[in-house]
């Protein structure tokens, strides 16, 4: 009897329908298909979430946590109602109410200080995805204070690439996966890059590119690196300055790149004397001015045929002005910055130091390439090939969250310069709508007029002193002193900073914090005990300092329990958002593109989606941009918004499907069919770049045109790489003496050191205010891959993975303190302690420990049971850090911050560390349990959809 073959359905039906939408499990923005099935009622519920392989992100790859986006919609944690406090604040204890109610609650706190006082209300958020929406209904209601939570992630990042190139990593720009023979990853935890970093990971080693990881823990990504740099935390700049030592000495950089493209050719100002003296020489059309080599003499930067020259000088009046390449030359080529110099400090060998930047200058250099392309640049000068060098670089929070992070960032951006790695062929390529120069963004404002809107955008790029947000007696105009003396570059605005300033009345009291998906109370904070104790705080009268606090978030979190009023939002399958090209974009380098959420399904639940309720507030408010001629609602909900708002004729927050057809990209008139478009073509639309203006885009004249057709620029703005940061040094002129805006004394010595126009490293500010005898460990704590503001832990199939985190000791420490697996350990700080379990591993810094972010919980939140693990043996590394830095006996308190941008240091840390006999119950400090409003999810959560 012959054998038969049993037949085997290769294709069963597995929904009865495919939504297609845009995932929210994180800030990559993935697009997934989401399988529907009926119940036995016939309505459609989600069965499963796969990636969708026509979406430009991720090409149909989805991680466990996308797929895991089902439990969010299932999570018991999920809010359910509007809510209202009837106990003390902390406490949790709510009751419900209607929406009509916590409208008309909100509507009176932010109607009163509107009319009176705007800057009364302090608006912040968190890891939202709207901030080009939240930014114009906080302009619309006039207040100053609003920014997300950028100052309290990776600002350095973002704000010296602006500066530095006109973008930076991430949603910036990204290497060419498909030609770089050498990557470059410094800093990177995998929850800021997951589908689209891991499969420009395997492209290159498919092609056996080399990945070289600079991290001081070994996880993730760095754990497949060919070559891991395990480097002391807070060194990075001292490392890269040191390869651009190398390079400059061996003449291993791109002149004929930094002269044709960056300010290197940039004539300086020489003249000691005077109040122009080291900032870049201008012609009578505010120009820059070069030397032109082939007639010796000086001209604008950009006059068609001129050659610059970096070699030559400029003496006017016996005062002799040099480029700004002789200045950085003689900077970094000198012996500070040698490998023998840094290497002890920066933990790596001077011979591998050496040997890094050998194998940089190789493959930059003689594994050049041409691509047979013609272009022409913004001197008219047209070009046949395009010159690739296939190094490429990738960072993150890592290196941004010091006190020295952003000169940090820049010294990164500049070594990619040296090189001629950034817009080339095998290097770094910005993403639409980058590159845009720092002067093409616009500048903060802060002026408040009782009952109208701001002056302008909060938040923006200021180009020197006149630029703070101070008010006429010289004080800060917002609560998070952001746009200062103290951090004067802060474009991303200082979150960790507000509560505490709230608290103290300095620089003045507001009366409502007003607050969406930032759990300030816990893991989004520094000093997170002071934190709690500052929102539960009363005055002399028995009031609250803070008087109102407004939260919105759609899960029981412990932020929940501090709000006076919660307005509950929906999951991200219950919702319409905005992925806008005016605020953080999932363009590709090779094409523009943006993308929409949807409500594939309907909540089940009384809640309402932020946004929409934003546009109801703003209605009610009487807001301009939010209401008609007449008074009514401009809006019906956020979706309306989406589809018929225009920032400017023409520009919208979509760009795809635009004008009378549906046909246009870019600017077009408002087409109401735009949502239906977007929801037909899976989620998102793409327009590609040609190929002529792939590369070279700040100098390409075929991509300044194309991004003008597209709306990105209003003309084209060719502009050259900072590697020089004028902005910089004109806040170096004030502290030295000079205009009619300087800083207080105290802080003159600080912006002279700290704010350099070139990059400079310094040590980080922990370091020199602790004893590092006695706190001789560094400590550093990163969220791992499958977790994602705070929710990793409250979804059912996510906490299988991360249940609890263990504190991970290097090899030396272990050995050397006599820990086993399972022990637990005192780890204290110049602030507080903590005590808990500990574990080894071996691919750490050798003085560095770590741990995994956001796992601890609080007790009692997030509809956990009181004896989850992420209670009782998770923990939170917070309870170390504080927003301020021991006290150095001249009576001021300086901030845990970035000097230039006010970027939290998180990663500036020192601990010591103890091993603890007869271990306690629970990880310390253990807090006493919050009532969840929500109460207690079931033990087994299960259940199954259709037949």
């Amino acid at each position: 009897m012959t054998f038969q073959q049993p037949h085997v359905d290769t294709q069963p039906k597995v929904s009865d329908e495919i939504r297609k939408t845009t995932c929210y499990m994180c800030a990559c923005r993935c697009g997934i298909n989401v399988h529907m099935k009926k119940d036995d009622k016939g309505e459609m519920r989600v069965a499963y979430i796969e990636g969708n392989r026509d979406h430009p992100v991720n090409k149909g790859v989805l991680c466990a946590k996308g797929s895991a986006g089902i439990m969010q919609v299932n999570a018991p944690s999920r809010l359910k109602a509007p809510l209202k406090r009837v106990g003390p604040r902390g406490s949790g204890e709510f009751e419900e109410i209607s929406w009509d109610e916590a409208l008309d609650i909100a509507t009176g706190h932010l109607g009163r200080i509107r009319e009176s006082n705007p800057e009364k209300l302090a608006f912040f958020t968190g890891r939202d995805q709207s901030q080009s929406f939240t930014g114009f209904w906080a302009q619309a209601y006039g207040t100053p204070n609003f920014a997300a939570h950028g100052g309290f992630c990776s600002v350095n990042m973002a704000a010296a690439g602006i500066y530095t190139m006109g973008g930076a990593f991430w949603e910036f720009g990204q290497p060419d996966w498909d030609r770089s023979k050498l990557f470059m990853l410094f800093g990177v935890a995998e929850d800021h890059d997951s589908n689209p970093i891991k499969t420009g990971l395997a492209k290159l080693k498919e092609r056996g590119a080399k990945i070289i990881g600079v991290n001081p823990v070994r996880s993730g990504y760095n754990a497949i690196a060919d070559e891991w740099v395990g480097i002391t935390p807070g060194t990075d700049g001292l490392f890269i300055l040191s390869l651009a030592h190398e390079l400059l000495n061996a003449g291993k950089i791109d002149l004929d790149y930094l002269t044709r493209f960056t300010n290197a050719p940039v004539l300086v100002n020489g003249d000691e004397t005077s109040d122009e003296f080291g900032l870049l020489l201008r012609d009578k059309n505010d120009k820059f001015v070069v030397i032109d080599r082939a007639t010796g003499k000086p001209a604008a930067f950009d006059k068609k045929g001129v050659k610059p020259d970096l070699a030559a000088t400029h003496t006017v009046k016996g005062v002799t002005h040099r480029p700004v390449f002789q200045h950085l030359a003689e900077r970094y080529m000198s012996d500070e910055y040698a490998p023998e110099a840094v290497a002890e400090r920066c933990g790596i060998s001077a011979g591998r130091i050496r040997a890094i930047a050998a194998e940089l200058a190789r493959v930059a250099f003689d594994e050049a390439f041409e691509i047979e392309q013609e272009w022409t640049d913004f001197r008219g000068e047209t070009h046949k090939t395009m010159t690739g060098r296939p190094v490429s670089f990738h960072s993150m929070r890592g290196i941004s969250a010091h006190s020295n992070g952003f000169q940090t960032c820049r010294a990164l951006h500049v070594l990619q310069i040296l090189l001629g790695t950034v817009e080339v062929p095998g290097g770094f390529r910005f993403k639409p709508p980058y590159p845009k120069p720092a002067e093409a963004h616009p500048k903060p404002h802060c002026k408040v007029t009782p009952g109208a809107p701001l002056n302008g955008p909060h938040l923006g790029y200021v180009q020197g002193p006149d630029d703070l947000m101070l008010k006429e007696d010289g004080s800060p105009a917002r609560i998070d002193k952001a746009y200062t003396w103290e951090n004067p570059m802060s474009a991303h605005g200082l979150m960790h900073m507000v509560i505490s300033n709230a608290h103290a009345g300095d620089p003045y009291k507001i009366d409502t914090l007003f607050m969406y998906m930032a759990n300030m109370s816990w893991n989004s904070s520094m000093n997170t005990k002071g934190v709690m104790e500052m929102l539960t705080d009363k005055d002399e009268n028995g009031d609250y300092v803070i008087p109102n606090i407004i939260y919105s978030d759609a899960y029981s979190s412990e932020m929940v329990a501090y709000a006076d009023l919660v307005l509950p939002d929906t999951t991200y399958l219950e919702r319409h958002d905005c992925i806008s090209l005016l605020d953080r974009p999932i363009c590709e380098a090779d094409a523009a593109a943006d993308a929409i959420r949807w409500p594939v399904i309907e909540p089940d639940r009384d809640v309402r989606g932020f946004q929409s309720v934003l546009c109801d507030l703003g209605a009610r408010l009487g807001m301009a941009g939010f209401v008609n001629e007449d008074g009514s609602a401009k809006y019906k909900d956020y979706a309306d918004y989406i589809v018929n708002h225009e920032r400017k004729p023409g520009i919208g927050p979509l760009s795809g499907f635009r004008g009378e057809n549906g046909d246009e990209f870019g600017r077009g008139d408002v087409n109401p069919d735009q949502m239906d478009r977007y929801i037909e073509n899976g989620g998102f639309a793409v327009h590609h770049i040609p190929e002529e203006a792939a590369f070279y885009k700040p100098w390409n004249m075929a991509y300044q045109d194309w991004a003008v057709k597209t709306g990105i620029y209003d003309a084209p703005q060719p502009y050259l790489f900072n590697l020089y940061v004028e902005p910089l040094r004109k806040f170096q002129l004030a502290a030295e003496g000079h205009g009619h805006r300087q800083p207080p004394e105290h802080l003159r010595e600080r912006i002279k050191e700290t704010l350099d126009p070139l990059p400079v490293w310094y040590p980080p500010f922990e370091d020199g205010n602790v004893d590092t005898d006695e706190f001789t460990v560094h400590a550093l704590t990163q969220r791992p891959m499958a977790m994602y503001h705070s929710w990793g832990t409250q979804n059912a199939w996510l906490r299988q993975l991360h249940g609890r985190n263990p504190m991970y000791l290097p090899t030396k420490i272990f050995t050397e303190k006599g820990f086993e697996d399972g022990d637990w350990a005192k780890i204290t700080s110049a602030h507080g302690e903590i005590t808990v379990p500990v574990a080894h591993h071996g691919g750490l810094n050798e003085n560095t420990i770590w741990t995994w972010n956001a796992i601890g919980k609080r007790k009692g939140a997030w509809a956990l049971d009181e004896k989850a693990p992420e209670a009782t043996k998770g923990f939170l590394l917070n309870h170390l850090i504080h927003e301020l830095q021991p006290p150095k006996g001249d009576g001021l308190r300086w901030a845990n911050s970035d000097p230039v941008t006010g970027q939290a240091a998180w990663f500036d840390l020192r601990v010591k560390i103890e091993k603890v006999d007869g271990p306690p119950e629970n990880s310390q400090p253990d807090f006493d349990p919050i009532k969840s409003p929500v109460g207690q999810g079931p033990e087994d959560l299960a259940w199954k959809v259709g037949k």
